[in-house]
């Protein structure tokens, strides 16, 4: 499994943060899209940060190399697993589950219309979660032979 954006942050020698103050969020974005041009050929999961399907040329990445499955939560689940975060600048400085709700607001339309598969992660234990995904992946390459 590569996650986008360790890969960015051990590419580029510096946190996500550092990278976010020192160059802007627009740099990071470039950046993001040029790692995931170079890791979507290595037939390995690619966990995208949440801003990479924003831009419409990770977006037609992506579904050259399918399938894309969307692990959807709502902002409030989000907020429990990452209030107080301090890699996620896009919600520092308080106001996590508000700032969720806002991103959610732009982007789930945006994950909807590039998933293959969208699994609501809620209270899903991670084995269900596996579970689901195996089986997904199982009727999705029986339909491609």
């Amino acid at each position: 499994m590569i996650d986008l954006d360790h890969y960015i942050v051990e590419k580029a020698g510096r946190s996500i943060p550092e990278i976010f103050a020192e160059q802007g969020e627009e740099a990071f974005r470039d950046m993001e899209s040029e790692a995931l041009r170079e890791v979507l050929g290595r037939h390995a999961v690619v966990a995208t940060g949440g801003g990479a399907v924003m831009r419409e040329k990770n977006r037609v990445l992506l579904k050259k190399h399918p399938p894309v499955i969307w692990l959807k939560a709502s902002p409030e689940f989000l907020a429990r697993r990452i209030d107080g975060d301090s890699n996620r600048p896009l919600i520092a400085g308080g106001g996590t589950l508000k700032k969720l709700q806002q991103l959610a607001e732009v982007r789930y339309p945006v994950y909807e219309a590039c998933a293959d598969f969208i699994l609501l992660r809620s209270d899903m234990g991670k084995n269900k979660s596996t579970k689901a995904i195996i089986a997904f992946l199982k009727k999705w390459q029986e339909k491609k032979l």
